[in-house]
């Protein structure tokens, strides 16, 4: 691949501060969860080698989030093998959900205000919900609280207005516009017949996936009514998965020579991934 296909990107990534824990999350829920979750932690090595990040940092980043519940380690003979403890499990089922998936057309036309009790309210931001004062909530669709809920009726003018007022849609919109300048020259060099290495497809796939895991995971995926005219989130969705199907063949094929589980074996494909953004 050109180097200036992937190079914006990279550069990106060495210039934000250290997170190679958070490429572990996306790598495993990208790559490894379809492909049953367990791997070799020489697999992970040989990947992070490829974005110029040391063994003794993963091994680190590895350590910490096994500390935090999030992967669980097993030995056999000398070799380390990773799989997702419970918690990892049921988070990464919730962000596939949200990264992957389209946005549901059922909204019923009005919002609803929840003025829930305490012990609700990390709840609610986690979510999605947004935030008009101080424990007031609102939320694109009725949603289990306790507490009191009222529906949010208006005009387009009157809802966008109070989107815009319960969500940050404008840094959002910021983000999602940095996301497509930033992935607009690899798109283009593949769709310009551009080919990638196996192991330049699986880098690829997994940093388009973390920058647009970022910034989708704290989108509530409002309806198109209340967004802003020329919402920016729109044209990211459609480059990332431009993108990310022009990736998968190459990057699974990384995956079939280099992910091994316990056994020995290779990580046995899941053809689901290639349902994703559709």
């Amino acid at each position: 691949m050109k180097q200036s296909a992937l190079d914006p990107v990279l550069a990106a990534l060495r210039g934000a501060p250290s997170r190679t824990w958070s490429l572990i999350i996306t790598l495993y829920g990208d790559a490894i969860v379809p492909r049953g979750g367990s791997v070799w932690l020489g697999t992970l090595l040989e990947f992070f080698r490829a974005l110029e990040i040391g063994d003794g940092v993963v091994r680190t980043a590895m350590s910490r989030l096994a500390a935090d519940g999030w992967l669980v380690r097993q030995k056999v003979g000398r070799n380390s093998f990773y799989r997702l403890d419970a918690k990892g499990e049921a988070a990464f089922a919730e962000a596939t959900r949200r990264i992957y998936s389209a946005i549901p057309a059922d909204w019923p036309g009005h919002f609803a205000l929840l003025l829930p009790d305490g012990a609700e309210r990390e709840t609610l931001v986690r979510a999605g919900c947004g935030v008009i004062a101080p424990g007031v909530f609102v939320a694109v669709r009725p949603t289990q609280a306790d507490g009191l809920m009222l529906d949010v009726q208006g005009d387009a003018v009157t809802l966008r207005a109070l989107a815009a007022r319960a969500w940050p849609l404008e840094g959002m919109a910021a983000s999602y516009a940095d996301f497509v300048q930033s992935f607009t020259p690899l798109r283009d060099f593949l769709a310009g017949g551009g080919v990638c290495t196996p192991m330049e497809a699986m880098a690829a796939r997994v940093l388009l996936i973390h920058q647009y895991r970022r910034i989708v995971l704290r989108d509530p995926r409002l309806p198109d009514a209340v967004l802003p005219e020329h919402w920016p989130g729109t044209a990211a969705r459609c480059l990332c998965a431009e993108v990310y199907r022009a990736l998968l063949p190459a990057s699974e094929a990384w995956l079939d020579a280099h992910a091994i589980d316990e056994t020995g074996a290779a990580l046995v494909r899941n053809s689901e991934v290639f349902q994703r953004f559709s």
